[in-house]
């Protein structure tokens, strides 16, 4: 008689939709005042977003940072108005926070918390109007950071040059109505074109 152990099948997480946010001026709720989420408000301050903290104690330089923070713990009202929340506190009060944003259905950012998290901020690299970010479903956070080291040092340093010629050749092809399918071929002429000292 075998005693072989049959495997069970890897059940695979459904895949995450990538997705840029435009953040400027709309709320968003950070809960808890340390390190991390000192790291993860000045991202979002970049963006224009109106940040709102809350928690009992909070570092230095989120004070001078000049965002609106509420000295105390979490409470049901933060989220009224929230497009997003961040939550970088105890795993206690980041699955509280994440019940009743579910309710809201407001997505949720638990700092290194996956089983709490819809929402992932993944490693980002932003160069002269390009943003590349990239995500490991907040499982492998490390592994994220060495990807974004790696694709910022493959990225060209003058990528800018590479946005103002697919600008230009954009407007150009909406004017001229240019299928869809046919633009990625044109683009890739204009960016060798750069090199070519052809205008």
């Amino acid at each position: 008689m075998s005693s072989a152990v049959t495997a069970s099948p890897v059940r695979h997480a459904p895949a995450l939709f990538p997705v840029f946010l435009k953040l400027a001026g709309r709320r968003v709720l950070v809960v808890g005042a340390g390190p991390v989420a000192a790291s993860k408000i000045e991202g979002l301050l970049a963006t224009g977003a109106d940040v709102h903290v809350v928690a009992p104690d909070v570092r230095p330089e989120i004070v001078a940072s000049g965002v609106s923070i509420a000295r105390r713990a979490f409470e049901p009202a933060d989220l009224d108005g929230a497009w997003i929340v961040v939550t970088a506190a105890t795993a206690e009060v980041n699955r509280e926070v994440a019940r009743l944003a579910e309710a809201r259905q407001v997505f949720v950012n638990a700092v290194d918390d996956p089983p709490n998290a819809t929402a992932y901020l993944g490693g980002v690299v932003r160069r002269d109007g390009v943003t590349l970010a990239i995500s490991t479903a907040g499982h492998a956070p490390a592994l994220a950071g060495l990807l974004r080291e790696a694709l910022d040092a493959v990225l060209p340093a003058d990528v800018d040059r590479w946005l103002e010629a697919a600008r230009t050749a954009r407007a150009r092809w909406l004017a001229d109505q240019v299928p869809m399918e046919a633009r990625r071929p044109l683009l890739l002429q204009a960016l060798n074109a750069i090199y070519e000292g052809r205008s």
